[in-house]
């Protein structure tokens, strides 16, 4: 069961992945000649979506002419699977462009059946307001807009329509609601190539983006149209007609995608539970963008040391340093200064004066009340709370939703933990209780073993850079006596 609850967060890279090319990611162009400089055609686009060559969904973009700009609606339907668990998605978006091709309007959805997402955003005044509702209810967002913005389902007729030529390279912010953060997009114009699409050629502009350390291409026709896009985890997308997008999806997709995304080990980490150290190293990635080094890690060369934190000598009344204050309040996604939390915390956490106390309190609530599920969404603490039901995202969000509430510092984070050979991708929390501890309230770990390797101490605010290292890193065990003889790892 314990390789079963871990599933989620693999949901999440996928939706980085496929949203910040496609759906609602938005893109403030470095140079103003991006802008569209000739008339964009009408166009209404199938494609099927593939993964490693199975059919997996398909989507739907129509762009029409909407006076004075224009207004694009796109859909995508998936099927996809995770620790054996099977789920259908659906996303869309419906937006209005300024002539220019850039953002006016957008609403975009997302729905997995039990959990929902929304979020409705309108560009004013140099800001961009969002107002998003998962199912526990709404929160506002505001992004400072000093350039326009440009979704990126349309990013690739802006780019035609400007008229880069073949060798140009472009940058553009990428602006993530779901952070909300930025991460730049280096778009080139690779030039003119044929493909086949439809059993037919086609002459086409290949284009690749590069963000975060990933290379994703697409094929464009003369007419701005995308023939076809491929990216990490096997993904691609092809154009096709109607009735062939809507039929022929998998009934259960063949690639399961945490052991895909898992990272192999050779030697196996005996007694995790016990164990007060963990010696590794780290190669096929470049470290300096991750958050290898701090607290419990230290990291030098190639090799990572993890330690498990103490319990003992902790006060009962701490203060709270400046560094760990702004982790009390407020934020997207944890809005912990609403009524719920703060009379949920209050309840679970009587009596209790310790922050450990009430940490333990609060872990011990969420083991008994929420429901160890997969879950497919962008993950939230009050649909948590509303759902009684998530993987380790939500219960990631909920407890730092419920700490924060309770006066104690909390943040999320992400990286990989070890089950049964592999690391897994996952999230976990560290609280502040007079230091900083590690916490995974999916495990009921207080502190969490030393085989939670953070790789992004706010993954919240950063959830796009564990893409860089997804199918490239590499991880060795070390013992005390140097590293073990090296094997092929297995697939």
């Amino acid at each position: 069961m314990k390789g079963y609850w871990i599933a989620g967060i693999v949901f999440g890279i996928l939706f980085a992945v496929l949203m910040t090319v496609r759906l609602h990611r938005f893109s403030p162009p470095v140079r103003t000649s991006a802008s569209a400089s000739l008339p964009l055609p009408e166009r209404d686009t199938w494609m099927n979506l593939f993964q490693d060559g199975q059919k997996i969904g398909f989507s739907h973009t129509v762009i029409r002419r909407d006076p004075p700009g224009y207004r694009l609606r796109e859909s995508i339907r998936m099927r996809l699977k995770a620790m054996g668990l099977v789920q259908d998605l659906a996303l869309s978006t419906d937006a209005r462009l300024f002539p220019d091709l850039s953002l006016a309007s957008f609403e975009f959805s997302m729905d997995s059946g039990r959990f929902q997402f929304k979020a409705k955003g309108k560009v004013s005044k140099e800001r961009l307001v969002v107002r998003i509702t998962g199912s526990g209810g709404p929160q506002q967002v505001e992004i400072p807009v000093k350039r326009p913005l440009h979704l990126a389902s349309v990013l690739h007729d802006a780019v035609i329509a400007g008229g880069m030529k073949p060798g140009e390279t472009r940058t553009f912010q990428v602006l993530d609601i779901a952070s909300p953060g930025r991460t730049p997009v280096s778009v080139h114009l690779v030039g003119k190539e044929e493909i086949v699409v439809q059993q037919r050629p086609r002459a086409a502009s290949r284009v690749t983006l590069r963000y975060k350390g990933i290379t994703q291409s697409a094929w464009i026709s003369e007419t701005g149209e995308v023939l076809r896009e491929e990216g990490p985890l096997g993904l691609r997308l092809e154009k096709t007609d109607p009735q062939e997008a809507v039929s022929g999806i998998a009934p259960s997709p063949g690639r399961d995608l945490t052991r895909f995304a898992s990272v192999p080990v050779d030697t196996p980490v005996r007694n995790p539970a016990t164990r007060t150290r963990l010696l590794l190293e780290i190669e096929g990635v470049p470290t300096a963008g991750l958050d290898l080094h701090g607290g419990r890690q230290s990291f030098s060369g190639k090799v990572l040391v993890v330690e498990k934190e103490r319990l003992d000598g902790l006060e009962e009344n701490p203060g709270i340093p400046p560094a760990a204050a702004r982790f009390l309040g407020p934020s997207p996604f944890i809005p912990s200064d609403q009524g719920a939390f703060i009379e949920l915390a209050d309840k679970i956490t009587k009596g209790k004066t310790h922050p450990l106390d009430k940490i333990q309190s609060l872990v011990a609530w969420i083991a008994k009340n929420i429901e160890k599920k997969p879950v497919a969404s962008v993950p939230d603490a009050l649909s948590v709370l509303k759902n009684r039901a998530g993987d380790c995202n939500e219960y990631a969000v909920l407890l730092a939703a419920l700490a924060r509430a309770a006066g104690i510092p909390a943040r999320v984070e992400a990286g990989l933990v070890y089950l049964k050979g592999r690391f897994y991708y996952h999230a976990w929390n560290r609280v502040h209780v007079g230091r900083w501890v590690t916490v995974d309230a999916l495990f009921n770990q207080i502190p969490a073993d030393v085989t939670h390797i953070r790789l992004i101490a706010d993954a919240l605010q950063k959830p796009l850079d564990l893409v860089s290292v997804l199918g490239k890193i590499r991880i060795v065990i070390l013992d005390e006596a140097g590293p073990p003889e090296r094997k092929k790892a297995p697939p």
